[in-house]
């Protein structure tokens, strides 16, 4: 494991957003969701794919708040534009479970 430099964390801008939309995304490598996330005003709604298929049905994605990276730069997916990156927990059987705060927050939301 690399030890990581305290200026090296403070480049990465991890926000807390709201799921508005969620859409099956068949044209994945690996079975995923495409999200819509609103990371509020300032940031705005960002759009991502997930390969949270296993353990996460779409309706109950909607409206639930998650945990993102939202300063890399985009990445095509398939036919699809990635804008950020969803964090979670991944198991050996690369079931992810999703990071979110224990209560409601103001989308945009800085972890740190």
């Amino acid at each position: 494991m690399t030890t990581l430099r305290w200026e090296d964390f403070q480049k990465v801008d991890l926000r807390v957003g709201t799921v508005v939309a969620v859409e099956d995304f068949p044209e994945a490598r690996n079975p995923a969701f495409k999200l819509k996330i609103d990371f509020g005003s300032e940031i705005g709604v960002k759009k991502t794919s997930a390969q949270i298929t296993k353990r996460y049905q779409k309706e109950d994605l909607v409206n639930r708040q998650v945990v993102a990276v939202v300063n890399f730069p985009k990445k095509q997916i398939a036919n699809f534009m990635s804008e950020c990156l969803v964090v979670g927990a991944v198991g050996e059987d690369k079931d992810v479970i999703l990071l979110s705060p224990d209560f409601k927050v103001p989308n945009g939301l800085k972890i740190g």
